[in-house]
């Protein structure tokens, strides 16, 4: 069975992974570089040495060409203890002064000790006892020469590695101290990213359970996660009204159809009982509620195909203020007999749009205005136009929508005033559908009211665009 681990404990595990593996690196290229550059500065301070010394020993040669040997031997009994075997030669080649000489054993054990000190610190380490000449001087004129052998190419002494030592338990220490931060820091982190990971887990659970009312709370300073949070917290309430939707739908419904079935049922036990007779007028009644859960079956089946993302679009190009006169033209005795002005401005704007679905809209529209526009008021329409959009206004001066029901006149069977019935207020699905057409269409449909003073819509829709 494949073992999980939690989101922190990946996180932090991967944090002494990185923190491990940087050490390490970070370890290995300063030692190198170290190294490297330590190096170069024993083999320039030995040279630099061996130069100091051949000045030395020519500071001893007196104007009459003789050598004052104790001072040299001093000078060279000094060198070796450096690790150096200094032989002094004048220019007739005789022998002014021989460490060999002088103390052979000696010249061997430091030889010896500084190629210990090389291979314990090089276990490859090839070198051997090696020679430089330097000639000396006197004025301009050459009255012999040193000769320097050393360890060589280079040697470290007993100093030299006392301080590489303290170097590298310096950078251990540091290591040491470093990885013990890095795993503070890291398991800081791993906290900071899984917590408010785990709250969105928690929450997206508490949804897959229905529970759509839970919501992450907590502040994010990364930027990432907190869109995720935001996008966690839309999504729960989305389905919070979606699922309130959802249960008001259902009541709406079987609201819609208690009535005409309770009719039909209280007419249809009447004549079974024998209490009416199953004459023409109540036979003509039980077929009118019959025809009215036929429409609302129908006023369901159509909006769900307008609200449905596949809705079917037949776009010509047309003129929207030419639609809108005929349509008016239609509607206007239904005004006129309720005492309604019905008035109507606008140049001509072509649309790119399903002619019937838009004539749909209007109609819807100035249904509603009617409805709700008592007699003697004013119901104007308007088109306008913009760049990209066409603009259709329909103005009333009806009794208005509060403030508390606006948000939700588009939403299915919502009626501001739920004491109307289906023969004042209709189903509540005409502006759900004029919605649903709009947007299909690629517009936008928005209202404004104010309660005693009228309701305007407008609803933007694109324009032809020019080839």
């Amino acid at each position: 069975m494949k073992r999980r681990y939690s989101l922190r404990s990946k996180l932090s595990l991967s944090y002494v992974f990185v923190a491990l593996i940087s050490l390490f690196l970070i370890s290995v290229i300063t030692n190198l570089l170290l190294e490297n550059h330590f190096k170069d500065y024993v083999i320039e301070k030995q040279e630099q040495g061996n130069r100091e010394l051949v000045s030395l020993v020519s500071q001893h040669y007196g104007p009459d060409g003789a050598w004052n040997t104790d001072s040299i031997e001093k000078i060279c009994l000094n060198a070796l203890g450096q690790g150096k075997v200094i032989r002094v030669v004048d220019a007739a080649g005789e022998v002014i002064w021989d460490a060999r000489l002088h103390d052979n054993t000696l010249c061997q054990q430091i030889i010896a000790q500084m190629a210990r000190n090389m291979n314990e610190r090089y276990p490859n380490w090839q070198g051997g006892y090696v020679e430089e000449r330097y000639p000396v001087f006197s004025g301009e004129r050459e009255v012999g020469h040193v000769e320097i052998g050393y360890y060589g190419p280079y040697y470290y002494n007993d100093r030299d590695l006392a301080f590489i030592n303290s170097i590298n338990r310096l950078l251990v220490s540091v290591g040491i101290f470093a990885l013990f931060l890095s795993l503070l820091v890291g398991a800081f982190m791993a906290r900071s990213l899984s917590t408010p990971i785990s709250r969105v887990i928690t929450t997206a659970q508490m949804i897959a359970k229905g529970y759509y009312q839970d919501r992450v709370t907590e502040a994010m300073n990364i930027h990432e996660i907190a869109q995720l949070t935001t996008a966690i917290n839309h999504l729960a309430e989305t389905l919070e009204k979606q699922e309130a939707l959802r249960k008001r739908l259902t009541s709406d419904v079987a609201h819609e159809l208690r009535t005409p079935l309770s009719t039909l049922q209280s007419y249809l036990e009447a004549m079974l009982d024998g209490i009416w007779h199953p004459d023409p007028e109540r036979l003509k009644s039980c077929h009118e509620e019959i025809l009215r859960i036929n429409r609302l079956v129908e006023d369901l089946a159509q909006l769900t195909r307008y609200e449905s993302d596949n809705m079917i679009l037949v776009k010509t190009a047309f003129d929207l203020s030419t639609l809108c006169r005929g349509i008016i033209k239609n509607l206007e005795p239904g005004f006129r007999q309720k005492g309604i002005t019905l008035r109507f401005s606008g140049e001509e704007e072509t649309v790119l749009a399903d002619k019937d679905k838009i004539s749909q809209v209007l109609i819807n529209l100035l249904s509603n205005a009617e409805k709700y526009t008592p007699p003697g008021g004013v119901v104007e329409v308007r088109v306008r136009g913009s760049a990209d959009f066409a603009e259709l206004q329909v103005k009333d001066t009806g009794i208005g929508i509060g403030p508390e029901d606006l948000p939700h006149i588009f939403e299915r069977f919502y009626r501001a005033d739920q004491s109307r019935t289906r023969l004042t207020g209709g189903a509540g699905i005409g502006l759900t559908i004029t919605k649903g057409i709009v947007e299909a269409h690629g517009g936008k449909i928005q209202v404004q009211s104010e309660v005693g003073q009228g309701t305007e819509f407008i609803v933007l829709l694109p324009k032809k665009k020019n080839p």
